[in-house]
């Protein structure tokens, strides 16, 4: 464990040292997601030096020179070197997608959606990246204007800083997510209550219904059954109508 510990941070400073010596343009040709993901794969032996297409031999020769092996030439699964480009877009094709200033990796295009982007070409690394996702193709790439070519060191802070920027925008997202959930589930649980409540109210006044119709019922056969104490004096004939009378009078309550 303290062995890895003391390489770890062996490998980051090599890394550094390669990453400064890429041309910064954040292609990923190179088969990574920028220069600085493919220097850490170089220290660590998993990537080989002549994956660099905009650095060319150039580049090539300044890695081997750093990590002391030997050249090679440039790799063709990786594309060929070419000189530096710097990306145009048409203005009388260009429907304001923004799918471009997405793609930009140094943010290098400015513009808004259903409005005409437009390339600042100080910033523009060559990458390319911009072209692929254009819907209507009004981006080429021309020779870059004026002899210099791009600082490289700006086009890794710009890079660098875009990748913070949007790593910070899904926190703030994630969070913004998991806010809206838990007022959902808040609301759910609240409504959920008030349902419960109101069930339980319905059930107590049910069964209180139930009960009171029960004991009339009750009563209502009790009394049917109940007979005059005095009755046996009676004839068949007075009997019978005393049985009449009852029979009317129950119809009438049931009536009622």
């Amino acid at each position: 464990m303290s062995e890895e510990l003391n390489v770890l941070p062996d490998i980051e400073q090599l890394a550094l040292k390669i990453d400064a010596l890429l041309p910064q343009t954040q292609c990923s040709q190179c088969g990574y997601a920028g220069c600085k993901p493919y220097a850490r794969a170089i220290a660590a032996g998993e990537a080989n030096i002549n994956q660099c297409p905009p650095g060319g031999d150039a580049g090539i020769r300044k890695l081997a020179a750093l990590l002391g092996r030997p050249c090679l030439p440039l790799n063709p699964a990786h594309g060929v070197e070419k000189p530096q480009g710097l990306a145009f877009i048409d203005e009388n094709y260009c429907i304001g997608c923004t799918l471009c200033i997405q793609a930009c990796p140094v943010d290098a295009i400015v513009g808004a959606a259903k409005q005409m982007h437009t390339i600042v070409a100080n910033l523009c690394t060559g990458c390319e990246l911009c072209i692929p996702p254009c819907p209507v193709d009004c981006i080429s790439m021309r020779p870059p204007i004026g002899t210099h070519p791009h600082d490289a060191d700006s086009a890794r802070e710009r890079h660098e800083f875009r990748l913070f920027r949007e790593e910070r925008e899904q926190q703030e997202k994630a969070t913004r997510l998991a806010a809206k959930v838990a007022a959902q589930t808040r609301s759910a649980t609240a409504q959920q209550g008030d349902e419960t409540d109101s069930a339980n109210r319905t059930t107590a006044e049910d069964r209180k219904k139930a009960l009171i119709a029960a004991a009339i019922a009750r009563a209502q056969l009790q009394k049917s059954q109940v007979k005059p104490a005095n009755t046996r004096q009676l004839s068949p004939e007075q009997l019978a109508q005393i049985a009449e009378i009852e029979a009317r009078r129950s119809a009438e309550d049931k009536s009622k």
